[in-house]
């Protein structure tokens, strides 16, 4: 058999799985594990349903006695119709209990996509896997904790609404929920969910079986002069409507279920993150069985709250588990292929085409890795005609993104490959120690005298590996720390961060990478900046000190203006710290003996150079990032349509800059790390104290 009839037959069985059989009413191919209930006389006379309601004990005994009218007869020693028709009411309550995608599709109406008259909630697959996750929580008796990264069209907030209101209505009393979205119109949408459905809701499945009740009684009440607070009052629970755009509403109190939906849009009010008002929307919600919180949203850019808390997800190191649906798996978009053997042998004929010329085509290689992620062929065939609606891929995956890299692009031209850059990621953890670093005095000449790391304090460095002596047994290492600063868009307290990182080059002895090992980030003025970073230098054995010394332009992030402090405290540092970096003299600048310029100057001619030397760093994995604000800054760095290069508006290159100059000094300027004897050691680090750290 060919590689050819291979993919047709792989495509084939991803079809039938596509296509199996989910029929929620029988229950057969629905979600959890099912066994066949049999009932001859019932109206559902054979029943796939959740393995576990098969030892509920009124199931079990109607089952031994294999029939609705014998299990009666066992009991009564007669059957009328009408006890016939309790004890089927009674199996079905039973079965909703026990059965979502049952209770669903027989008594939840939803409204219909394009319009039209309101349909009974049927699950699509997406939809499938989602509640089969909740479900595996709730069984397991643990806290239902989900952030779901939301693609187009596939009814994710539909989902998580429709199951908390099988909780409240079916599973417990007294299970309060709070909506909270990015603006009210985004909370009323998804709470319209909850009353359309409610609306319709049988009466009787308020009450428990056998009650009395009144049909025409009203379900819902407003609590006190607040419109935004309902309580269902035969299930004794509240529905309350938030908004992040007034974070008092969003504030919770005695909640069980907490849905906030469209968190990568929730920005800063009122003097409040996206942080803080999910902290006070959850913050009163037990980590206990039969809480939920979700957290859920399409994908809004890297560094977000919503990010941070998808990756620590992703990583494990949250309560929540991540959940994201690529559009692959969405029934919607698939497109039927003329010739499925000719489009095969085009689609791996071409697996390794790594470009196009075609700004509206995606290359072989992608397309072959859509194919070994899972998608069918005529899903592929349906993207490549998709992809013709956008000039960019990038425009294409924000709305159709075939993973969770892929859903946190951005639209603009990303210098830096985001798969090369998510895979840094796996090295990224946090600091083995934090402190800072003293001497004599902050500034001058004397801050150099008696260098040491102390721990802890506000003026936080980040380290990741304490500095080793440089001489070990009459050896020293040479060139081995490198240290690179990046000024802040000016030098008073409101100016943006400024960077001072620490690489280690010992490796590249050996052909190996270059790794960071510590990083100050603050906000200071330039002469406190360039003293302390003399002293970080100067702590790792008289690291080459590497100072950028141009101020940000706003316009584009190019680096157009130089301080008018720089050149004299540059000047005055160099007089101290014999080991600053001072650009390369050309032979004429050396023969009318000019003066030394420090400083390593960043203009339009050197940013594209540094730039492309990262971007081939990264590709490579010439170096070893530990921090994950640098991955974030990475993967919002773009080339603007004028060309010029820089952060996306609301976020910051500076962690990039000192990679890209720190990568630029390290490969193409500096030796090699070498081990030199010698006769008589010098410690350069007899003032530095170990107890300190």
């Amino acid at each position: 058999m060919s590689v050819i009839d291979d993919i047709i037959k792989e495509n084939n069985r991803r079809i039938a799985e596509i296509n199996k059989v989910f029929n929620p009413i029988t229950g057969e191919g629905s979600i959890l594990e099912r066994s066949l209930l049999a009932i001859p006389d019932c109206t559902l006379p054979k029943q796939y349903v959740p393995k576990a309601m098969l030892r509920n004990r009124f199931i079990r005994s109607l089952k031994i006695a294999g029939s609705i009218k014998a299990f009666i007869e066992k009991k009564y020693g007669f059957a009328t119709q009408e006890m016939i028709d309790v004890v089927q009411d009674k199996i079905f309550r039973i079965r909703y209990k026990y059965d979502f995608c049952f209770w669903a599709a027989t008594l939840i109406y939803i409204k219909q996509k394009g319009g039209g008259e309101d349909i009974l909630f049927r699950l699509c697959r997406p939809q499938r896997r989602l509640i089969t996750k909740f479900e595996e929580l709730r069984l397991a008796n643990k806290p239902i904790r989900i952030i779901l990264l939301k693609a187009r069209q596939w009814g994710g907030s539909t989902a998580i609404q429709i199951y908390m209101s099988w909780l409240q209505l079916i599973q417990k009393k007294g299970l309060n929920s709070l909506i909270v979205g990015n603006t009210l119109a985004a909370s009323n949408e998804v709470k319209d969910m909850f009353d359309r459905m409610l609306k319709r809701y049988p009466a009787y499945m308020l009450h428990e079986l056998g009650e009395i009740y009144n049909e025409s009684a009203k379900k819902v009440e407003n609590v006190g002069a607040s419109k935004n607070i309902q309580r269902i009052i035969q299930r004794n629970c509240k529905i309350k409507l938030g908004t992040a755009e007034k974070p008092d509403s969003a504030r919770g109190g005695d909640y069980n279920l907490v849905h906030c939906t469209e968190v990568g849009l929730w920005v800063t009010t009122e003097n409040k993150t996206p942080d803080e008002i999910v902290q006070s929307a959850c913050s009163g919600v037990l980590y206990r069985p039969y809480t939920m919180i979700v957290y859920e949203s399409t994908a809004k850019g890297v560094g977000t709250f919503f990010h941070k808390e998808w990756v620590a997800a992703a990583k494990g190191k949250s309560q929540f588990l991540p959940f994201f649906v690529p559009w692959y798996e969405i029934e919607l978009y698939t497109l039927e292929i003329e010739n499925v053997r000719e489009f095969a042998e085009h689609l791996y004929s071409n697996r390794n085409q790594e470009s196009t010329t075609d700004q509206r085509s995606q290359p072989g290689r992608y397309l072959w890795w859509l194919w070994e992620s899972g998608a069918t062929l005529e899903s592929i065939n349906w993207y490549i005609a998709e992809r013709r609606k956008y000039t960019e891929h990038a425009a294409m995956a924000s709305e159709y993104p075939s993973d969770d890299v892929e859903a946190f692009a951005n639209s603009g031209e990303m210098v830096f490959d985001k798969y090369e850059v998510e895979d840094m990621r796996r090295t990224c953890k946090s600091p083995r120690f934090t402190g800072y670093v003293t001497g004599d005095a902050d500034v001058g000449p004397e801050s150099l005298n008696n260098i040491r790391f102390v721990s802890g304090g506000d003026d936080r460095l980040s380290v990741w590996d304490m500095p080793e002596d440089d001489i070990v047994d009459g050896v020293r290492i040479t060139d081995r720390y490198l240290v690179v600063v990046d000024i802040g868009k000016g030098f008073s307290q409101k100016a943006d961060f400024s960077v001072i990182a620490v690489f280690d080059r010992l490796y590249r002895i050996d052909g190996g990478k270059s790794y960071l090992v510590a990083q100050w980030y603050g906000k200071t003025d330039f002469d406190r900046l360039a003293w302390r970073s003399a002293q970080i230098a100067k702590l790792y054995n008289n690291a080459l000190l590497v100072i950028e010394k141009n101020t940000l332009d706003t316009n584009g992030g190019h680096r157009v203006q130089e301080s008018d402090h720089a050149p004299f405290i540059l000047n005055e540092l160099k007089d101290y710290y014999e080991n600053l970096y001072a650009r390369k003299q050309s032979p004429e600048e050396i023969r009318e003996n000019a003066p030394r310029v420090y400083g390593f100057h960043t203009n339009v001619a050197t940013k594209p150079v540094i730039i492309d030397n990262l971007k081939k760093v990264i590709r490579d994995s010439l170096y070893v990032e530990r921090d994950e604000n640098a991955i974030n800054e990475l993967l919002n760095y773009e080339k603007k349509k004028d060309g010029k290069y820089g952060a996306i508006d609301g976020h910051h290159d500076d962690l990039v800059m000192t990679r890209a100059i720190a990568m630029q000094i390290d490969l193409n300027e500096m030796d090699l790390p070498r081990q030199v004897e010698i006769k008589q050691t010098r410690n350069y680090k007899q003032a530095v104290s170990a107890a300190t750290i």
